[in-house]
This record gives structure tokens, sequence and C-alpha cells, in this order.
């Protein structure tokens, strides 16, 4: 069976994504241990509120470079929300600059809409060619928050969204995805989408003891 470890650094409401991954079908460990999550065919990064408190919970257990080791390797890496947000190399959140992981340049910034924050059930504009979205590019799905990215990654696929103006919803760059919105939130399509995560992991990926595919990106 597919594993995945969901990196369990003191964000909140974790348990809802736990529950969607094994729903799709996938062994699930809630960790922060680096042994469990090597060994693990996917990386699940979940992500609630600020910026600077999700980059501060992830370097208390270590998991910077863990993270980009994994996107380098081409092994299958997922950010939910602020998970995808800290991906990029930069935040700011009321004028203050937090420095992100920096998979990708950009900065993370307020959301330019009349209402705030994105709360509710979106369209989205899938990428041409999406894994992500194979079967669910007309569905919608569940957005909550105020921040979000809007630099376009070079060399990646960009599914994007709107709130006012048009922002980042989900980025596919190989290996590494991420979404601004909650699959685990989003009923079926959340589900389905999952699914496409689990399906997209390379054969090298299945093994018991976590074997990489370093040129699978």
């Amino acid at each position: 069976m597919t594993t995945i470890a969901v990196l369990d650094y003191g964000a909140g409401n974790v348990r809802s994504a736990v529950r969607a991954a094994e729903a799709a079908g996938a062994e699930v460990r809630l960790t922060a241990d680096h042994a469990d999550i090597e060994a693990a065919d996917g990386l699940l990064v979940p992500g609630v509120g600020a910026f600077s408190a999700v980059m501060a919970g992830l370097e208390g257990v270590d998991a910077l470079d863990l993270i980009r080791a994994r996107h380098e390797e081409g092994r299958p890496l997922l950010g939910i929300c602020v998970g995808l947000q800290v991906f990029f190399s930069q935040g700011r959140e009321h004028g203050v600059e937090t420095a992100g992981i920096g998979l990708w340049p950009g900065e993370v910034t307020a959301l330019d809409a009349p209402v705030v924050p994105h709360m509710g059930w979106s369209d989205i504009t899938a990428a041409e060619g999406s894994r992500m979205f194979s079967g669910i590019e007309d569905e919608k799905f569940y957005f909550v928050h105020s921040y979000a990215a809007t630099d376009h990654p070079a060399g990646t696929l960009v599914t994007t969204a709107r709130h006012g103006s048009e922002f980042i919803a989900a980025v596919e760059d190989g290996t590494t995805w991420a979404a601004q919105f909650h699959p685990e939130k989003s009923a079926q399509a959340g589900a389905a989408l999952l699914r496409n995560w689990i399906a997209s992991f390379p054969d090298e990926d299945r093994v018991s003891d976590g074997g990489r595919s370093p040129d699978s990106r």
C-alpha cells in the first residue's frame, strides 16, 4: 500500500488531512520523525494560520532542508493552504517579511479583494495538461485564506482562481504539488485530487524502504 507521511509540526486541523489521505487509499502516519518521512512514498505538508508561524513550526522540527531535499530528489510532495505559500521564497504579512522554504521564487502577499478572507467554494482555471485536476477541471474547491501567491514559477503548471483578482490556486512542479485550497474540505473533488496525487507517484517510490527516484521530476 502507498504510504504517506503528514508532517506533524504543530499545525492545527491536521486530522482531517490524515483522514482524507486514508480515504484516498493510502496508509498514513502523522509524524515529524525524519526516518518515517524518508520511508514514506509521499509527504504532505499541511498549513493554516500565519506564514511566519508555519515557518517557525517547520524550523522547530528541522523540516526545511528535509522538504527541500525531497523536492530536489523528485520524491512526491504536496503542500496544502499555507503549505503551498511557504514553498515560495517569501511571505509578507502586516508589513513583515518572512523567508519561505524557497522551492519557487515569488512573494506571498495579501489578497487584492474587497472581502477578505476568501472563504468558500470557488471555480479554478486548471493548467493545460494538469494531472492534479485530471477529470475534475470543472469542479469547485474550498478556500479559506487571506494571502496568496501571484508569481508563476517558471517551468511549472499553474492553476489559478479569482477572488477580487487572480491568484495561484495550485502548482505542479514534477512530483511537487501544492494547493491553496483545502482538498480535505473539498468533498468528492478534493478526494479525487488526492487520488490523482497518489496515482502520480513514480513506481520507484512504491517500495518499502522509500527508495528515491531523483530523475522523476
